[in-house]
Formats: C-alpha cells, sequence, structure tokens
C-alpha cells in the first residue's frame, strides 16, 4: 500500500428522519443511495447481518455509487451469535456464495459483530477468525471484529489478532470497550455517542480531535486521543506503513450522522464531491458500471 485512504460515512442509507435533513425533501427514496454515496466516502450496510442479499442486488449497488466509494458489510448474525463459533463455516460460506464480491472495488471490509454477552474464549475466537478467508471469487477480502464484553481487554486477545493480522473495530460507545491496540492493516472506528442536538453530531472540537486521530491512523501511528485504551503490549518495532481508515457515525445522534461524516471529511481537508447536488444532477450522472459478474463458489 503506498497511500491511506481515510473514508468517513454512517450506517445504512434508508432512514426516513434523514428526509429534509439530509437528502431533499422530494427525493425519490430509490436515488438515496446514488445521493449519499455522493455525499459521503462510505456507507456500512447493516442489512446483511440479518437476511441474505444476491448477486444481483450486490451488482445494483455498485452500479449506483461512483468511482472511489466503498460499503462495509456487517456479516450475519447466524456466523457470529453461535455458542460455538468453531461451527460458523457454513453460514461465512453461505454468506459469501451469496454475492458481496459483485461489488467488485466498491468491496470494503467485512465486519463481524459479537453480542454483548460473548465472552473472550481464545480457543474457539482463535477458530472463528481462522474460518475467514483472506480473498474468494479471486478477490482479496479484508476482515474486522468487533467485540462488546469486557474480558476481550486483554493481552491475549490482541495477540490472536495480530497473529490473523485482522484488526478489531475501535468503538467510541458508553458502554462497550474500547480497544486501540492497531492488529492489522487498516483501521475501522466506530463512534456511537454523537447527540441529535448537535448539528454535527459529536461537537466540533470532538470532530477536530477524530480528525487528527484519523491521520495518524493513515500515517501508521497510534493516536493520543486513543492511548488509554491500548490493551496490550506493544509489537515489536518495525517500519510504519499507511493504513486505510474507516470511520462511521452509528446509532449515537443518527439523525446528525451524515452531517458528522462529511464534517470529518471536511476536518480532514477531504471532503467528497458533489455533496450539494440536486435531484436532477443525481439521475443524470452514469452510474458506475457494475462488476463483473464472479464465477460463484461451489
Amino acid at each position: 500500500m503506498s497511500a491511506a485512504h481515510i473514508r468517513t460515512g454512517i450506517g445504512g442509507w434508508t432512514f426516513e428522519p434523514w428526509r429534509g435533513t439530509f437528502y431533499p425533501e422530494k427525493l425519490a427514496q430509490a436515488k438515496e443511495l446514488a445521493f449519499a454515496s455522493r455525499a459521503l466516502g462510505s456507507i456500512e450496510i447493516n442489512g446483511t447481518y440479518y437476511r441474505s442479499q444476491t448477486p444481483a442486488t450486490y451488482a445494483k449497488w455498485a452500479g449506483e455509487v461512483p468511482d472511489g466509494f466503498v460499503f462495509a458489510l456487517k456479516g450475519p448474525r447466524f456466523a457470529t451469535n453461535r455458542r460455538v463459533l468453531a461451527e460458523a463455516g457454513d453460514s461465512i460460506s453461505r454468506f459469501l456464495d451469496s454475492g458481496p464480491t459483485m461489488l467488485g472495488d466498491r468491496l470494503g471490509p467485512m465486519l463481524w459483530q459479537f453480542a454483548p454477552t460473548k465472552k473472550f474464549d481464545a480457543a474457539d475466537f482463535g477458530a472463528f477468525l481462522a474460518l475467514l478467508p483472506k480473498s474468494f471469487d479471486g478477490r482479496t477480502l479484508r476482515h474486522t471484529v468487533e467485540v462488546r464484553h469486557p474480558t476481550f481487554q486483554c493481552a491475549e486477545f490482541v495477540a490472536l489478532l495480530r497473529e490473523f493480522e485482522i484488526p478489531v473495530v475501535y468503538a467510541d460507545h458508553p458502554e462497550y470497550p474500547a480497544i486501540a491496540d492497531l492488529t492489522g492493516d487498516f483501521v475501522y472506528a466506530r463512534l456511537q455517542k454523537g447527540e441529535d442536538d448537535i448539528p454535527t453530531c459529536y461537537p466540533p472540537k470532538e470532530i477536530k480531535d477524530w480528525a487528527k486521530a484519523a491521520a495518524t491512523w493513515a500515517e501508521g501511528g497510534a493516536p493520543e486521543k486513543t492511548a488509554a485504551h491500548v490493551v496490550g503490549p506493544a509489537p515489536a518495532k518495525s517500519k510504519s506503513q499507511p493504513r486505510d481508515v474507516f470511520v462511521y457515525f452509528i446509532h449515537g445522534g443518527k439523525i446528525r450522522a451524515p452531517a458528522a461524516a462529511q464534517a470529518l471529511a471536511q476536518a480532514l481537508g477531504t471532503p467528497v464531491g458533489a455533496q450539494a447536488h440536486d435531484t436532477e444532477a443525481a439521475s443524470a450522472k452514469k452510474p458506475a458500471k457494475p462488476a463483473p459478474k464472479a464465477k460463484r463458489a461451489k
């Protein structure tokens, strides 16, 4: 990786309160993804957590967004919400066979989210990580895990992630643990302490602080802002490498989440293109070509 990208975004694109606050009031719902993908750098799709999609759906999404935009996909709950994680192989395979690689170069990280009640078990969690393929259909896959039980705040968990080179989600959340150790070649942050009565979800000073943190992550460093949440020993010294960074404003202050993602991009000096385009401009823009149909795995 010669240069890192920082993408800011939100969870999903269908949310009625965004009409008139983020989307123009008269924008057709069918055009919301086209609009959102030109105002933001990424969107985390939550629907894939609850149900399978189809190759045609993924191809349709790819065709509606511009070059440079990427989706993050949440892995299915059938893989993560189980007592024995080592038995998740079939669920992971069904998810990959459902067509996510049809997104082509619009495919970003796959997020595997675990229940707040799921405790750390090194052997079983390691068996799950071993099930996550590094590639599928000829395309490199990037995985990240979101753990939400305090037992994961330990050096053994961090060492396990470094073994598999998979990053842990940094969660800015009122209750869930924040783990800031860098364990993979990209960073995935979910900022969940926003408030709807703040125009940018987070106060402007906090937006600037997160912009500084994101820039440090992208340069290969560890931000001072997250230093208190490092739980494992520092890795052996090696040359810092740039990291792609994905920052999503999720749940807390959801109505203002798009404004927060745009404010963070502006604070980074990398605002995403046509943030104020009108409906006609959105519909007139030639859509990106969908990814070519890939061979399905047997």
